[in-house]
């Protein structure tokens, strides 16, 4: 049914604002700067009435769809968007086909995919021929890493665009523009800082908050009605997505960095952000083995309590333990001795042949196994000197002893690495007295 102009209007007043303030222009474009601004990449693109084929990669609200189209609309490509939650390979099919049709008339086509990481690999495999044939130019957005959720064959033959989360002078220029708009309204400078922090780089979070905001002024915005309208804060974080893996990244980076209060801050950003407490409780007891292992093997202890403690208490009261975990191993002496033994012991297994263990390491419960030699010869550490076994061989028979523990020289491991070193010393008597 064809809307009269009138009734288009009205449709439009009714839309969000994010909506009614999309750009229709490049120059109306905000943010983005390393790749619109002059002599960058998709100013050049822009400038020359070409397409290529394209992953845009970046955090919502950063402008994806919209500049995808305004691209499009530069090239005079006709435009056709799909959405990977909702369609399938039939809807690609048939994309593809009207493409197909269109061509053979001289008109190109931008074949838009919003949320491209959420097809599957059979789904993304579908567009590989009519991207290679140049029967459709395609783009895809996606708020993941490309390199993980987008196939390598398509991803070869598209280009990868990364867009960054909007700085606070550009979010200020979105808040201009509405005011300067559809919003009827002024804003305190402390309601424009509060609307700036709440949308933690996403234009769109922002102007969906000032529209409500808006909504329940008398004409005046301040900071109380902000926060009225904002309820609680919701940071950039994403529980599967690569906001999560990358702030427990650093997380982990600067607890093994010694780094005490950037530690505190990542975990703060992650409770902050709605991580399952659980989940940083098993990744600091990973640190503690990781990181620190033997220079303090309290550290293992400490995140263990942590873990303990915040299965008892729950949340908020537990999340002080977590805290006081972070902080201890971010203080302690550092080592990946353990760490490193255990790929190298690992990887030496994987690559060995299985040897028998030798006769005298087996236990001889039985009469039998006692007849067939089964711990014979075997010397028991606790009635040797220094309850130790000079010489004695605990590998396997056809196998040369190896060294995969190099203790370091700090905290406790540094009395571990003598310890070590005074044993070694001991089976170089006892073996060359044999």
């Amino acid at each position: 049914m064809l809307l009269e102009d009138d009734q288009r209007t009205n449709v439009l007043d009714d839309a969000p604002l994010a909506e009614r303030l999309r750009p229709t222009t490049l120059a109306e474009f905000v943010g983005q700067r390393h790749l619109l601004g002059q002599h960058q990449p998709l100013a050049k693109l822009a400038a020359s009435g070409r397409l290529h084929s394209m992953v845009l990669w970046g955090p919502p609200g950063t402008g994806k769809t919209t500049l995808a189209k305004l691209l499009a609309e530069r090239a005079g490509a006709r435009w056709v968007s799909l959405s990977a939650v909702l369609a399938g390979v039939k809807d690609v099919r048939q994309a593809v086909e009207q493409a197909q049709a269109v061509r053979n008339l001289g008109e190109s086509t931008v074949l838009f995919v919003d949320e491209v990481h959420r097809f599957n690999k059979a789904q993304q495999d579908a567009f590989l021929p009519h991207v290679e044939k140049g029967t459709i130019t395609f783009i895809g957005a996606t708020t993941e890493n490309p390199s993980f959720e987008v196939n390598a064959a398509l991803l070869s033959r598209a280009r990868v665009y990364v867009l960054r989360a909007l700085e606070d002078a550009e979010l200020n220029q979105v808040i201009d523009r509405a005011i300067a708009g559809p919003v009827d309204a002024q804003l305190s400078d402390e309601a424009r800082g509060l609307l700036v922090s709440l949308a933690d780089g996403d234009a769109r979070r922002l102007l969906n908050l000032l529209d409500v905001t808006a909504q329940l002024a008398d004409g005046f915005i301040d900071e109380a009605l902000v926060s009225e309208a904002a309820g609680s804060r919701y940071r950039r974080f994403d529980k599967g997505g690569d906001q999560f893996y990358e702030q427990i990244s650093a997380l982990h980076k600067a607890v093994r960095g010694s780094a005490v209060d950037a530690a505190l801050y990542w975990l703060c950003r992650m409770l902050d952000g709605g991580c399952d407490p659980l989940y940083i409780a098993r990744r600091v007891l990973r640190m503690a083995s990781e990181d620190i292992g033997n220079a303090d093997p309290r550290a293992l202890q400490v995140a263990m309590a942590a873990w303990d403690a915040y299965e008892r208490l729950g949340s908020p009261e537990g999340e002080l333990a977590l805290a006081q975990a972070v902080l201890y191993l971010a203080s302690v002496p550092k080592s990946n001795a353990v760490y490193s033994a255990f790929n190298a012991a690992s990887a030496f297994v994987r690559e060995s042949e299985s040897h028998p263990v030798p006769l005298h390491l087996r236990n001889a419960p039985t009469a039998l196994m006692e007849s067939l030699d089964y711990g014979k010869d075997y010397r028991y550490a606790h009635t040797e000197p220094d309850a130790y076994a000079a010489g004695e061989n605990y590998w396997p028979d056809e196998m040369e002893a190896q060294d995969f523990y190099e203790p370091t020289e700090r905290g406790l491991e540094s009395k571990i690495k003598a310890r070590l070193a005074r044993l070694r010393e001991l089976d170089e008597r006892e073996r060359g007295g044999d």
